[in-house]
Formats: structure tokens, sequence, C-alpha cells
């Protein structure tokens, strides 16, 4: 069952700060809410690198493509 909050300005911010790329509201409050072990270090380091070669991808298509329009 869904229920309804009230959180400040500043932490709508946050959150939305904190979102990833296609992730609701749901999503990143239960990944930040999520108690960790070290054991989970590899599967986080591993998410994270994926998610910076998907930006380092990003931006090289967005150079590629401001060259093709200079």
């Amino acid at each position: 069952m869904a229920k309804t909050i009230a959180i400040s300005d500043e932490v709508y911010e946050m959150l939305s700060k904190a979102k990833m790329k296609g992730e609701s509201f749901y999503d990143v409050a239960k990944r930040l809410l999520r108690r960790q072990r070290i054991s989970d270090i590899p599967k986080i380091l591993e998410e994270e690198a994926e998610t910076i070669k998907l930006i380092e991808m990003q931006k090289e298509a967005d150079i590629d493509r401001v060259r093709r329009v200079l």
C-alpha cells in the first residue's frame, strides 16, 4: 500500500540531484536508505563504473554532435 509523505523543498532538491536516469523517487529513496555491507562494495563499484562509462560515452557523443554542427 502506498503512503504519502511531506518533505521540505531542500530534501526534494537533494533527492532530485541524487536521482539517476530512469530512476523514480521511490527507487532513489530505496537505494539511499538501503543498508550496505562490506561485501556489497564490489557490486556498488561496478555499478558506479558503469554509470561513469555511460556518462563518458554521452559526453563524447555530445562533443561529436557539436563538432558536426560547427
